[in-house]
């Protein structure tokens, strides 16, 4: 679908509509909330074949990524890296009827890579924040990430769950003062019920 949308509006979501009405977003879609005028910034590691990808095709032809910028290998591609940016940017901005609608289609996105999956180390942190301090320069509004900094390669950098107070890691700190600058974050929760650090 393209521009405006009135609440009579019915969108085939696909894939995507469990995601999109449980948090009824096809109530905000209809009253005209698809992200027009909103700056998102995506921080991960990577975001493999999104130029190719038949959902991502409006985004592209709107222009709607403004800037790419990889932090980890100093470069401005972030096409040919991991795709777990690229799933996570789907649920944000794909727009393919019937296929999969994200949450923000008509948004502007701003699209970093920060994380390293070949290795875990504190470093990933400082792109982290660099990136963030990229899309404030920018005037992003919101920060989406599904990243989590916990335990690393090298064993004397990891925390403990009590330095998970928002104060200690280097990355929630930043997050911290994005926020107070007016920008969302939205970061992962983790997927950890199961696993030993079992918590959020």
């Amino acid at each position: 679908y393209e521009g405006k949308m009135n609440a009579v509006t019915t969108i085939n979501y696909g894939r995507s509509n469990q995601q999109i009405t449980i948090h009824e977003g096809d109530f905000l879609h209809n009253s005209g909330f698809t992200g027009n005028g909103i700056k998102i910034a995506v921080l991960d590691a990577g975001f493999n074949r999104y130029q190719n990808i038949a959902a991502f095709d409006s985004l592209r032809m709107r222009d709607g990524i403004k800037m790419t910028r990889d932090l980890v290998e100093n470069s401005n591609s972030v096409n040919e890296d991991d795709a777990h940016g690229m799933y996570c940017l789907s649920i944000l901005a794909s727009n393919m009827p019937g296929t999969m609608v994200g949450t923000a289609p008509h948004a502007t996105y701003y699209l970093f890579r920060t994380e390293d999956v070949n290795s875990e180390f504190p470093v990933e942190e400082f792109y982290w924040v660099s990136a963030a301090e990229m899309a404030d320069s920018i005037g992003v509004s919101v920060i989406s990430s599904s990243l989590g900094y916990s335990t690393f390669d090298d064993l004397s950098f990891n925390y403990t769950y009590s330095s998970m107070n928002g104060k200690t890691s280097l990355v929630s700190r930043g997050a911290s003062m994005a926020s107070k600058k007016g920008i969302i974050v939205m970061n992962s929760a983790g997927n950890e019920g199961g696993k030993p650090w079992k918590y959020i």
